[in-house]
């Protein structure tokens, strides 16, 4: 049997609703998996599997453990990018973990709403198989263009990696160092992560 082809009207790009941020943010949680944001659209991702999972909560023990007492660890939460005027198809994107100020948590607990990409210090995405592309690439650019200073791609695959990213103003995202075994830096705080510990 072959599907009929939708009507032009029904194809045209300009039918298609995009939504803005703080439609987006109206849209609550969803049923299954999560949603992302980018440039009006919703992009569904699946719920993450088991060694995903594991990874992102042994990277928060850790993480949590060694913050200073103004910054605060937090997972899977919607960024803002500020890509886009409020009232245009906006982009939003939830990392792993994040790292803010803990005024900015604080805010967000009594008022609501999206984290803004100007208040996340530090952003982590934990590579999936279904996601090396966009982790590598789309978010690495989008991250980059939100003015996120630090992004960290980890990947739980053996040898397990983190490809610590520092943004340059010419340059965009600039590799800083790629690590196994014992990752240790000094943005956005001082911090030892124990990757083998990861999985």
């Amino acid at each position: 049997m072959t599907a009929e082809p939708l009507p032009e009207s029904e194809l045209d790009a300009d039918s298609v609703h995009l939504l803005t941020i703080q439609e987006y943010a109206e849209l609550g949680e969803t049923e299954h998996g999560y949603t992302e944001l980018v440039e009006g659209r919703l992009l569904m991702s699946p719920s993450p599997a088991f060694r995903h999972s594991r990874a992102m909560g042994r990277l928060f023990v850790q993480l949590t453990q060694q913050a200073p007492a103004n910054l605060e660890v937090v997972q899977e939460l919607d960024v803002d990018l500020g890509l886009a005027p409020v009232d245009e198809p906006g982009s939003s994107r939830r990392p792993d973990l994040m790292v803010v100020q803990r005024e900015l948590g604080d805010r967000l607990t009594t008022e609501g709403g999206l984290v803004p990409a100007s208040g996340v210090l530090l952003a982590v995405e934990i590579v999936s198989p279904s996601s090396k592309r966009t982790d590598h690439v789309y978010k690495r650019d989008d991250y980059a263009d939100a003015g996120i200073p630090n992004y960290w791609i980890i990947d739980v695959d053996e040898p397990i990696s983190l490809t610590a990213c520092r943004l340059t103003e010419e340059f965009g995202y600039m590799d800083d160092q790629t690590a196994t075994g014992v990752f240790r830096t000094e943005t956005p705080f001082t911090v030892e992560v124990n990757l083998d510990r990861l999985v």
